[in-house]
């Protein structure tokens, strides 16, 4: 499912616009993502969880060439699947 399915689904089994529930959606990752942005928590009863996971400054190497690299730290979005989710895409649940 993309983004614009999802925002058909919503409209069509609420009784608002397209338009509207764009905006819905949109605002909806946009909490998201600005609660990540400063480094907060994301938790959804059932369904899981966002956080920002950070990794610190390493040594690596380039795949073609075998050559060292520095590899920055960085902080990057981690999700966490809820316990009642994983059951249910297993078949163990409703």
């Amino acid at each position: 499912m993309v983004k614009s399915e999802l925002i058909d689904i919503l409209a069509s089994r609420t009784d608002i616009t397209t338009i509207q529930a764009e905006e819905v959606i949109s605002m909806f990752f946009n909490a998201i993502t600005e609660s990540l942005t400063e480094e907060g928590r994301v938790e959804i009863r059932g369904f899981g969880a966002f956080t920002v996971r950070k990794y610190r400054a390493y040594e690596g190497r380039n795949p073609k060439t075998g050559e060292k690299i520095s590899v920055s730290e960085k902080k990057l979005p981690f999700w966490k699947t809820g316990l009642e989710l994983r059951q249910r895409v297993d078949g163990l649940g409703n």
